[in-house]
C-alpha cells in the first residue's frame, strides 16, 4: 500500500513538472521573487513613521526651562524722606532665579500640517513608483529568455523531422543497394548526416539548458528537460503608452505642487495658545524679593517676515524642477513612440517573410519527396538527396525563426507601451 502511495505521489509530481509553463506565469513569479520587491515594505514603514511624526504637530508643545542669573544692578525706588520712614522696602536681590514650564497649542499650524502629510504621502508614492519602473524591466529580460527557449524548442522539433527524413533516406538507400542501383558510399554519407543531426540536437539542448537555468533563477522554479513551454497567444499591436514612468513623472510634479503650497504657508502669521507656569525670584511681582509661584496664559502671534525674502526664489526653483520633469516626460514619450514605429515596420516585414516562408516550404517539401523516390530508384545520389533535405530544413528553420521573431516583436510592443495588463 505504501509503495502504491509513493508511486502515485511520484507520478503526480512528475505530471506537475511536465506541465507547460506560460510567459505570464514567468512574469508573475519573476516579480514576486525579485529581491527589490521587499523595498515596498520598507517604504510603507518609513511612510507610516513619517506620518506619525507629522501628526505629532497637532499635539501641544511642552517646554521646560530655567535660569539663574546675577546682574550688576536692579530696579530701585527713589523715595523722599517722608515716605522712606513710612515704607519698609527691601531691595531686589541681584541674583535671580526662574524655573518654568510652557505649553503651546498651535492654531494656524493645524491647517498647514495637512500639506506636510500630503508631501510625505506623495514622496512615498514617488519612491514606490521608482521601484515599479525598475521591476518593469523584468518583462524585457523574461521575454529574451522565454522566447530564446521557445525558439530552441521549435528548432529541436524541426531537427527531429530532419532526422526522420535522413532515416527514411537510409532505408531507401538500403533497398537500392539490395537492388544493385546504389552504392554503399551513399549509405555512409546518409549515416554521417544523421550523426551531424544528432550533434545539432546536442548543441540545441545545451543552449536550451542555459536559457532554462537563467529563467529558473528569476522564477525560482526548477525547469528540467521535461518542462515544456506554452506557446504564447499572438497579442494585438498597441500604440497607447501606459508605461509606469508616466505615473512617476506625474507624482514628481504633484510633489513640487505640494512643496509650493508649503512655501506659501511659511509666509503666514502663526497663532497659538499658550500657558506658562513656574516659580522664581522675583515672580510676576518684580518688587517682591521672595520665591513665589506664578502663571499666565494667552494668545501668541509669531510672524517671520524674513521668509518673504526667499519664498519667490523657492517657487521659481520648484517651477524649474516641474518643467524639467515635464521635459523628461516629453523626451520619454518621443523615444517610446519612435520605438513603436520601428516595431510597426518590423511587424509588417516579419509577417511578409512568414507568408513567403510557407510558400517556400511547400515547394521544398515537394522537391524532397520527389528526391526520396529518385533515391530509391538510384537516379540521384545521396548528396543530392541530403541537399534537398537541408534546403527544406533551412526553409522550415527560417519560418520558425520568423514566427518567434513576430511573437517577440509583439510582446516587446506590449513591454514598450506598458500594456501587459
Amino acid at each position: 500500500m505504501l509503495l502504491l502511495l509513493l508511486l502515485f505521489l511520484t507520478a503526480h509530481i512528475q505530471a506537475q513538472t511536465e506541465q507547460p509553463i506560460s510567459i505570464d506565469s514567468c512574469y508573475a513569479k519573476a516579480r514576486r521573487n525579485y529581491p527589490l520587491i521587499k523595498q515596498f515594505g520598507l517604504i510603507e514603514k518609513s511612510k507610516s513613521y513619517s506620518l506619525d511624526n507629522v501628526s505629532k504637530g497637532y499635539l501641544p508643545q511642552v517646554t521646560v526651562a530655567g535660569q539663574a542669573t546675577y546682574q550688576s544692578d536692579v530696579t530701585q525706588l527713589a523715595l523722599n524722606e517722608n515716605l522712606s520712614g513710612m515704607l519698609n522696602f527691601e531691595p531686589i536681590s541681584k541674583d535671580q532665579y526662574k524655573l518654568y514650564g510652557e505649553v503651546v497649542q498651535p492654531i494656524t499650524d493645524l491647517f498647514t500640517l495637512s500639506n506636510q502629510k500630503d508631501l510625505v504621502d506623495i514622496n512615498a508614492g514617488v519612491e514606490a513608483q521608482k521601484i515599479e519602473v525598475e521591476l518593469y524591466r523584468l518583462y524585457e529580460r523574461i521575454d529574451q529568455l522565454f522566447f530564446g527557449m521557445l525558439l530552441v524548442e521549435l528548432q529541436i522539433e524541426q531537427n527531429e523531422i530532419v532526422k526522420k527524413d535522413i532515416i527514411a533516406g537510409i532505408e531507401k538507400t538500403k533497398a537500392a543497394i539490395a537492388n544493385g542501383t546504389s552504392l554503399k558510399s551513399n549509405l555512409s554519407l546518409l549515416k554521417a548526416e544523421l550523426l551531424k543531426a544528432e550533434q545539432r540536437t546536442t548543441e540545441l539542448k545545451a543552449g536550451w539548458k542555459s536559457y532554462a537555468d537563467m529563467l529558473s533563477l528569476f522564477t525560482r522554479e526548477t525547469i528540467t528537460t521535461e518542462t515544456k513551454l506554452q506557446k504564447p497567444p499572438v497579442p494585438q499591436f498597441s500604440n497607447a503608452i501606459n508605461r509606469p514612468e508616466l505615473q512617476l513623472y506625474e507624482l514628481q510634479k504633484n510633489a513640487f505642487d505640494v512643496q509650493s503650497n508649503i512655501v506659501n504657508t511659511k509666509n503666514l502669521p502663526r497663532f497659538s495658545l499658550f500657558f506658562q507656569g513656574g516659580a522664581g525670584r522675583p515672580a510676576l511681582n518684580f518688587l517682591s524679593n521672595n520665591f513665589d509661584m506664578y502663571y499666565f496664559t494667552g494668545l501668541r502671534l509669531n510672524w517671520n517676515i524674513s521668509s518673504f525674502y526667499t519664498s519667490g526664489k523657492e517657487k521659481d526653483i520648484l517651477q524649474f524642477n516641474r518643467e524639467s520633469v515635464e521635459l523628461q516626460k516629453e523626451t520619454f514619450l518621443f523615444n517610446t513612440n519612435l520605438t513603436v514605429q520601428q516595431q510597426i515596420n518590423e511587424t509588417a516585414k516579419t509577417e511578409a517573410l512568414i507568408k513567403t516562408d510557407e510558400e517556400i516550404i511547400a515547394l521544398r517539401e515537394e522537391i524532397k519527396n520527389t528526391a526520396r523516390n529518385q533515391l530509391e530508384n538510384g537516379t540521384i545520389s545521396a548528396i543530392d538527396y541530403v541537399s534537398y533535405v537541408n534546403a527544406e530544413d533551412q526553409a522550415r528553420q527560417n519560418l520558425l525563426l520568423h514566427q518567434v521573431q513576430l511573437l517577440m516583436v509583439l510582446y516587446n510592443n506590449k513591454t514598450t507601451t506598458g500594456n501587459h495588463n
